[in-house]
């Protein structure tokens, strides 16, 4: 058990276990990566949805899923492990034409960013790819084929996996409980196991993060918000290359649930309740079934015979900043804290771009690949925020 470490990282999901990789990969091994839980998964990352879209509204988010997509689809390559990603594609349906209008608004700014594959359906070729839905008010939609479905939990295992063949210490089960900083930068970590000195530390603890944060005497605008998802089984079969489908009028969106490449009628199915307010708490309320389903009912009718998977049905945390942007680099004012936190739901699918950034950052000085330095957290100081408007 090592008592000091080149890198900290404090906290096991997706996130975490990226940046041990992106860093092992680099040859620095030296890593011990600290989870409060006594697995990993256990937190956010297992609650997910599992998707992974280059659909967004501002120029870094795009970039940021254009690096991760790419990474997904070459995954068991660079690390041996797979992460079950299928690109079924990402389906968004517009209701009104404010809804068209923005289409085309995000399709120019992703174009401009090189994601030149993004298709402008009409009605019927909405209807004709998923036939199940109701499509009498759909006006069009958005279908970005690269866009697609992955195992989160598989991912996270992938990433971990590697970097402790390559000589990364998990610590699971590990509390980190101070922080140590000396001359304006780290110094090292406390932890219910010991101490390990180092220069170091990555932030990645999800909802968590502003606790973490606070630690090293920085705050951090990350609210948790809990999101609910319902595992059904369908009364009629759904493609086996069923994509990802968005009603922009409501938020609900729905996928596969197997994993499986094959025809299915197991669904796994999303709405952002608005009536969700902030907090911790990850309880599954059996009470958001019916009103989940009336909502879904509308778009996909053939759900109301769907019989509720029970076991399917869980809650997880949304990592809220105000902007809905991820808050990546280095902690203004505390050398060598380093802050992958704020994702607003899209952890899991910019997990591989971020665990490049922060190794770069780590071991360069600067993220090489992609210009991260507007999701800096002086930007909440500095007025200079985002608006990132493609959030689920």
């Amino acid at each position: 058990m090592r008592n000091t470490a080149d890198v900290v990282i404090i906290g096991g999901g997706i996130v975490g276990a990226s940046v041990a990789y992106h860093l092992a990969a680099a040859g620095c091994t030296n890593v011990v990566v600290v989870e409060r839980a006594a697995q990993v998964g256990a937190g956010s990352t297992g609650q997910a949805t599992g998707g992974a879209r280059a659909q967004f509204a501002t120029p870094i988010n795009i970039r940021m899923s254009r690096y991760s997509i790419d990474f997904f689809a070459r995954f068991e390559e660079a690390t041996g492990h797979t992460a079950g990603y299928r690109p079924n594609g990402y389906l968004f349906l517009a209701t009104s034409k404010q809804h068209l209008v923005y289409l085309k608004e995000t399709g120019e700014q992703q174009w401009a960013e090189g994601l030149i594959n993004v298709e402008h359906l009409s009605t019927a070729e909405i209807a004709r790819l998923v036939p199940q839905l109701r499509v009498d008010d759909v006006l069009g939609g958005a279908f970005g084929p690269t866009d697609g479905l992955l195992s989160p939990v598989s991912a996270l295992r992938g990433f971990l996996g590697r970097a402790r063949e390559s000589g990364v210490e998990l610590w699971a089960g590990t509390e980190v409980t101070a922080i140590d900083v000396d001359g304006g930068s780290v110094a090292g970590v406390t932890t219910s196991r010991g101490r390990i000195a180092t220069r170091a530390v990555v932030n990645a603890a999800g909802a968590w993060a502003a606790q973490v944060a606070r630690l090293a005497g920085v705050e951090l605008p990350v609210t948790p918000l809990r999101r609910q998802l319902v595992g059904v089984r369908a009364s009629v079969e759904f493609a086996p290359d069923l994509p990802m489908v968005i009603d922009m009028a409501t938020g609900f969106h729905f996928r596969p649930h197997t994993q499986e490449n094959i025809a299915t009628r197991d669904l796994l199915l999303a709405w952002p309740d608005p009536d969700e307010t902030p907090d911790d708490d990850t309880t599954f309320e059996p009470a958001f079934i019916p009103k989940f389903l009336k909502v879904a009912n509308k778009r996909v009718p053939c759900l109301a015979g769907a019989k509720v998977d029970p076991a399917s049905c869980r809650a997880g945390l949304y990592e809220m900043t105000p902007d809905r942007h991820a808050i990546i680099g280095e902690a203004p004012g505390v050398g060598g804290f380093f802050l992958a936190n704020g994702f607003s739901g899209h952890g899991v699918m910019h997990s591989p771009a971020t665990g490049r950034a922060i190794s770069d950052l780590i071991l360069h000085g600067e993220s090489r690949l992609i210009d991260i330095s507007p999701l800096g957290l002086e930007r909440f100081t500095t007025g200079r925020l985002l608006a990132e408007t493609s959030v689920l």
